[in-house]
């Protein structure tokens, strides 16, 4: 008998909210960093905004776990383990653009179930439970029909801080020619839900976290969409991620001479 994950994914949401609604309170604050990387940022808010997540899924299910950009919390060995990213587009966040979200997961078994993403600044809820249709507040969102890369618009990620350096850059130059328009949100997890939606056809990051996009994969892949990661050898939650419509030629299109 299959699992109804409704329950699950309806504290997701709530959790999201709550979370969320504390960013937007905090938006134009003083943002406390607590690391400062030549490509990245930590703040305190992003520790606080997945406490907030954190105590209240663990409230609502008290036998799962938290696998988190930030730390992990609850049983170890859960069979349910929630992936949380309290603030994906930090940098954005704290430069006061206003392009980020919360992101959470639910992990069954090892498999992927459930997905979250919030957008506090848009109010736009993606969510969608595996194999069934996927909505944005509510509303049923598909991908986009567009079969051909002059008509995509798509995120291609480059340059050093993904460990693609100079073949990053040339990987970058090399789609441009080909397509409509790039764009670069600064938020794993809103690009994915943005072609979930038929807003984006294509994603392609040398470097990305299991907690920047597990949510969003589950959305995209219910909205007719294609992902995959390629995890490094040595680390399973890090790797590279090809995300597209499943109509335009992205892997032929990726080939260079």
């Amino acid at each position: 008998m299959s699992t109804d994950y409704t329950a699950y994914l309806r504290a997701a949401e709530q959790a999201a909210r709550l979370a969320g609604a504390f960013l937007r309170e905090h938006f134009f604050s003083f943002k406390q960093v607590d690391e400062a990387l030549q490509h990245d940022i930590k703040l305190q808010l992003d520790k606080e905004s997945q406490e907030l997540i954190s105590d209240y899924l663990l409230s609502a299910f008290p036998e799962s776990s938290i696998l988190g950009e930030e730390g992990t919390d609850g049983l170890a060995q859960s069979d349910y383990c929630w992936i949380v990213d309290p603030i994906d587009g930090t940098v954005n966040y704290f430069y006061g653009i206003p392009i980020f979200c919360v992101s959470i997961a639910l992990q069954h078994k090892g498999k992927l179930v459930m997905g979250c993403v919030y957008d506090p600044m848009q109010q736009e809820c993606f969510s969608a439970i595996a194999g069934h249709a996927p909505t944005l507040n509510g509303q049923p969102v598909a991908v986009s029909s567009r079969s051909c890369m002059a008509e995509a618009v798509v995120f291609i990620g480059h340059g050093t801080h993904d460990g693609s350096g100079e073949a990053g850059i040339r990987r970058f130059a090399h789609i441009s020619r080909q397509v409509r328009k790039i764009r670069i949100l600064g938020s794993a997890a809103l690009t994915l839900c943005y072609i979930a939606a038929g807003r984006f056809d294509a994603y392609v990051e040398g470097r990305i976290c299991l907690w920047d996009f597990a949510a969003a994969r589950v959305i995209l892949e219910a909205a007719g969409g294609v992902v995959e990661f390629t995890p490094q050898a040595e680390d399973a939650v890090r790797g590279s991620i090809l995300a597209w419509n499943g109509r335009i030629p992205l892997r032929e299109a990726l080939i260079m001479d």
